[in-house]
């Protein structure tokens, strides 16, 4: 096993285990060399390409965070990266991967890299792809996702509870379904126990932009009395800025940041990409997965599969900080009768987490901003539905409330 790095404006290899792997040592194509059962005979190298810099404390980190656990685990399996790639600019870095590197695989991390990534795909039909976040496949391009729409549900259910002002904010990146489905769930979870919560989104333009989700949380709070805040950013600007900020608390998003801000993170979303990627890669490995055979394969993680977990940490799904105050709130449930909102968190984690998944969040009546019926009373809204979300929540007759984007709230 080795890996290495490089990032996309200063090309640095790094040495790991005795061997470095660097660009334009000449490795050639990438045909995957297989055994005669039809599995991978000798090593899988295996290339990402990333959107942030290693360092973000967010999406980028917890990808390089798994890559480096299977590196470590696997002695037929080395991997290589490139890092802060510009989405629709990933195509010479795909290119110096397998052309000079070698690579069998390549996982390309981020939307915006998903034509780019099926225009690859048909350039090296030898060389195995999978997208993150993306629809597009072909057949040697799988796709792959660990969505939070179920954490997000959970962190608005302790909106509501603890928020003061029946005010709370989201800092958003870009207007993906993607986001709209979290903010839409956060809304749902929050609108559950606060009838009266009015949520409040402002967008960014930009995965990673630090200064750009501190001002906008500054907004939040200030123009707009919320004093709960969720966010979709790579780094723990909304974290640090509720932290230092009295009375206003947050969800940490993808890495555990729960340290940033002990006292005023409730909890958050956090990823295990090492369980997708692992039973990916030995799918490869094993021969299973081909470059023939991905035009359909569309893998979806969450809590049931162990891909995703709540928590600001991952040793406390929820900050004891705020054990009394959600234990003071209660609600009644159809199925679970009066219970607070602390054991109501958890008892709906077993109930996504299970084989049946006896909860889905997006459960009718479900209305959208215009007070059109999306979902019916009881129905379940499907996994492609969700996908490609594009409405935002409201209730019968339309919105009361609306914002920049339309109206989210009600």
């Amino acid at each position: 096993m080795s890996e290495s790095g490089y990032n996309a404006n200063v090309l640095i290899g790094v040495a790991i285990i005795g061997l470095l792997i660097g660009a334009g040592l000449g490795f050639g194509g990438s045909q995957i060399a297989t055994s005669d059962e039809g599995g991978v005979s000798g090593k899988l190298k295996v290339g990402f390409i990333y959107v942030g810099p290693t360092g973000d404390i967010g999406w980028t980190a917890a990808h390089d965070k798994a890559r480096m656990i299977l590196d470590e685990k696997y002695d037929w399996l080395e991997t290589n990266f490139v890092a802060d790639v510009t989405e629709g600019q990933e195509g010479p870095f795909i290119d110096n991967l397998i052309n000079d590197w070698g690579a069998d695989v390549i996982f390309t991390t981020s939307f915006g890299f998903m034509d780019g990534t099926i225009a690859k795909g048909l350039e090296y039909p030898d060389t195995i792809f999978f997208h993150i976040s993306g629809f597009k496949r072909a057949k040697n391009v799988g796709t792959v996702f660990a969505d939070f729409y179920q954490l997000y549900f959970l962190n608005g259910l302790m909106a509501g509870a603890l928020t003061q002002t029946d005010q709370i904010g989201y800092v958003a990146a870009f207007e993906l379904p993607e986001l709209i489905r979290h903010i839409n769930a956060f809304q749902l979870g929050a609108r559950f126990i606060n009838p009266d919560v009015t949520t409040h989104v402002t967008w960014i333009n930009s995965w990673f932009d630090p200064t750009s989700a501190r001002n906008a949380a500054t907004s939040l709070v200030g123009a707009e009395d919320v004093d709960v805040l969720a966010f979709t950013e790579d780094t723990a600007a909304v974290v640090e800025y509720a932290e230092e900020t009295a009375n206003v608390y947050a969800f940490s998003h993808y890495s555990p940041m729960q340290v940033l801000g002990p006292t005023s993170t409730i909890s958050g979303q956090l990823v295990k990409w090492e369980v997708l990627y692992e039973s990916i890669i030995q799918k490869i490995f094993l021969g299973e997965y081909t470059n023939e055979n991905l035009e359909n394969v569309d893998i979806l993680g969450l809590l049931k599969e162990d891909a995703v977990q709540l928590g600001g940490s991952f040793d406390e799904v929820i900050n004891s900080e705020f054990k009394t105050r959600l234990e003071a709130v209660t609600v009644d449930d159809p199925l679970l009768g009066t219970i607070n909102v602390w054991d109501l968190v958890l008892a709906r984690i077993d109930e996504m987490s299970d084989t049946n998944v006896r909860f889905e969040p997006f459960t009718g009546p479900i209305y959208d901003q215009d007070g059109v019926l999306r979902l019916a009373d009881g129905e379940r809204m499907s996994i492609g539905d969700l996908l490609s979300i594009l409405w935002f929540i409201g209730v019968e007759g339309g919105c009361t409330t609306a914002n920049d984007v339309g109206c989210v709230v009600s």
